[in-house]
């Protein structure tokens, strides 16, 4: 039995592969410094894996951003929150 990805991994996601080409990374070289394959950070980025707390920590470091940046959603409402559906 498959089930869909929670819409909080799908944003993490999201905003990982976006961080990581922002900052000129391949996913091997995101994978090197933080100590997983490229084939799992690809996983990471299209929401198949979760990512554990640590290595999210892992992934604001080696991007050079605050944490909170891979929670940002890409949809704002008309009085500024975000829409983020659950």
């Amino acid at each position: 039995m498959t089930t869909d990805p929670h819409p909080i991994d799908v944003l993490v996601g999201k905003n990982l592969r976006r961080l990581r080409k922002q900052a000129g990374l391949s996913q091997a070289e995101l994978g090197a410094r933080i100590g997983v394959s490229a084939q799992q950070v690809q996983k990471y980025e299209t929401a198949r894996n979760r990512i554990s707390a640590s290595k999210l920590w892992e992934c604001a470091l080696a991007n050079s951003v605050a944490i909170d940046a891979f929670f940002l959603a890409d949809q704002v409402s008309p009085s500024g929150a975000a829409l983020i559906h659950i």
